[in-house]
């Protein structure tokens, strides 16, 4: 253990010259995350296809709060646009310390699903036939493409850039954080097959890096959260207590009877990115105000 003199827990949550790159960092969540990585102190580059919200978001940032926000427009969906993007943080910084992989979208949804008046309800062969019909092979490639390959085609691109960040300083690593979703963890499918198993094998790729990196004594750690119900551009703006339910779609009420907040999502990522966390390997910490654990899920 240390010894009390060199804890020091003033600074275990300081960012401050620490490199970060976010995706989907414009909006929602991956905004939250962006804004408290900068906010703690670290220089954020933040990525999406529509420039105009990057810069909107970078040009509105208060520096006094701390830190900074980039933008840097990137399609996690294309490996020119990442390669582009690597050799240009490469150019810019030489190194990188916390990549943030958000970026990511719904996918396909069959709302009958869950409803048992429906009339595709009805019978088995009525469910199967409209869920087959109503979705399609092309729908969920390009989902699986950005909600799980995009983590590890962008992880892999930045993985020198990460591993010459942790050189910085002995014993503090750069950090990988995979926004991931406790609907990959839930057994119900909340009316989007696509996006819940997406999600899942969004967590197992964060588990799979984590061990392939450390047997590789590879210096970067790789972790990832699972968010309940938080506002985006997937969800709401602003989620209403009385909304919390209907989003999240369980089977029994989130305990907490609130959406998380932007305060919340972001503490998370700074502790998993920031010294604080620097002991933590291959985790999930799921925030989602006890929704998994009220309803039916794999943890």
């Amino acid at each position: 253990m240390s010894s009390p003199q060199s804890y020091r827990p003033q600074v275990s949550n300081d960012l401050s010259g620490r490199v970060a790159l976010v995706t989907g960092g414009g909006t929602g969540i991956g905004l939250m995350i962006a804004q408290g990585l900068a906010a703690a102190g670290a220089k954020v580059y933040i990525t999406g296809r529509r420039l105009a919200v990057l810069e909107k978001v970078s040009v509105s940032w208060d520096r006094q709060i701390g830190g900074e926000i980039l933008p840097l427009q990137v399609d996690v969906t294309d490996k020119t646009s990442i390669s582009n993007a690597k050799k240009f943080i490469e150019g810019k910084e030489g190194k990188l310390h916390i990549l943030v992989n958000n970026a990511g979208q719904e996918g396909p949804k069959s709302l009958f699903f869950s409803d048992p008046s429906a009339p595709e309800s009805k019978t088995a062969e009525s469910l199967g036939t409209a869920l087959f019909n109503n979705e399609s092979l092309e729908e969920w490639a390009d989902h699986y493409k950005i909600n799980s390959a995009s983590i590890f085609f962008v992880t892999t691109a930045f993985l020198g850039l990460l591993a010459k960040g942790s050189e910085d300083e002995k014993g503090y690593l750069s950090s990988v954080i995979n926004i991931t979703s406790i609907s990959g963890l839930i057994k119900l499918a909340q009316d989007h097959f696509c996006y819940n198993s997406a999600k899942a094998a969004a967590t197992h790729l964060t588990k799979m890096f984590s061990t392939e990196l450390a047997l590789k004594n590879i210096p970067v750690r790789v972790n990832s959260i699972a968010p309940g119900v938080y506002a985006s551009e997937m969800t709401l703006d602003e989620i209403p207590s009385d909304l919390v339910d209907k989003i999240g779609k369980g089977i029994n009420p989130v305990p907490s009877k609130r959406a998380g907040t932007g305060q919340e999502m972001a503490a998370t990522a700074v502790y998993l990115a920031s010294r604080a966390g620097g002991y933590v390997y291959g985790q999930e910490l799921i925030i989602d105000g006890g929704y998994t654990a009220v309803n039916p899920s794999t943890v």
